[in-house]
């Protein structure tokens, strides 16, 4: 179905119930502001836009962030390209005989920066590299889990808070060698300490509600126990992220996706032994609140 915005985007809409929307030939180096307002908005009604073939330099890429929002700079530098923080490295490729990014990100469901204060409310990729076998990154809509969630789960989502924590999902470094365990994780939890977010969200333009919790950084949930926090939460991901749809998207050269964390978590598809895979991520604010009051 072809549906044309306000703005003369040329957008391809899913079909009714799916999520992720094809804005049709636009070079994305171009747009003007009304422009990005536009796909910003078809980004909050279909949860997930994609481009086809683009082709950026880094600094082209920063750019277009910059005119949907502020670009993220990830709290660890490790994940940093060294010409543009802006852009998190995910890659097993070395640049100029040195590591660049780490490999191997995301293949769990999350939502990013879930963990911190201010969450992401925007992600775009932009794969520079993709391996030969079947490279795709996977989403299930957070809204639609929420709307489907069994009701004797619903008294511990509704008005609840969740907890939710980093260290788990943390790469070693060099500098961590020879140091224990324990240091690295208390290290950790300075810099990135267990945040509370609500279970439920309210989206900041649509109204809608949406659950707001991954078996990724979600690791308790307020006023329970701990150990009955994780029997609930093994319940509700039971009730998610292993039985509800998930919409996958198999990368082709020149994409670029753009979503909107507060709806969906998403997981990367492993790289096949060796081959070589590098993305380049840029967290987007949109100047909105994460959720409504």
């Amino acid at each position: 179905m072809m549906t044309q915005t306000e703005r003369h985007l040329d957008v391809r809409a899913p079909s009714k119930g799916d999520i992720g929307a094809e804005i049709l030939d636009l070079d994305v180096k171009t747009i003007d502001s009304e422009t990005a307002q536009a796909i910003k908005a078809e980004v909050y009604e279909h949860k997930l836009v994609v481009f086809r073939n683009q082709q950026l330099t880094r600094q082209e890429y920063v750019d277009f962030a910059r005119k949907l929002g502020k670009p993220q700079v990830y709290l660890q530098k490790n994940y940093h390209h060294p010409e543009h923080p802006e852009i998190f490295v995910s890659s097993n490729i070395p640049e100029n005989g040195k590591k660049v990014g780490v490999a191997g990100t995301g293949r769990y469901w999350h939502t990013d920066y879930q963990f911190h204060p201010e969450p992401l409310p925007m992600t775009l990729v932009y794969p520079q590299v993709l391996p030969r076998g079947r490279r795709g990154t996977s989403y299930i809509d957070m809204e639609r889990a929420y709307q489907e969630l069994p009701g004797d789960l619903r008294p511990y989502v509704d008005g609840k808070c969740g907890i939710h924590e980093a260290k788990w999902r943390y790469k070693i470094t060099s500098a961590d060698i020879d140091r224990a365990i324990i240091d690295i994780l208390t290290d950790i939890d300075k810099v990135a300490p267990a945040v509370k977010h609500p279970a439920v969200i309210v989206h900041p333009v649509t109204g809608r509600k949406m659950l707001y919790l991954s078996s990724g950084f979600s690791v308790g949930l307020e006023g329970l126990s701990h150990e009955e926090g994780r029997q609930i939460l093994a319940r509700i991901f039971d009730s998610t992220e292993d039985e509800s749809p998930v919409h996958f998207h198999a990368w082709q050269p020149g994409d670029i996706l753009l979503w909107d964390n507060r709806t969906l978590i998403h997981k990367a598809s492993d790289t096949p032994q060796g081959e070589q895979s590098c993305s380049y991520r840029i967290g987007v604010y949109d100047g909105l609140p994460f959720y409504a009051s």
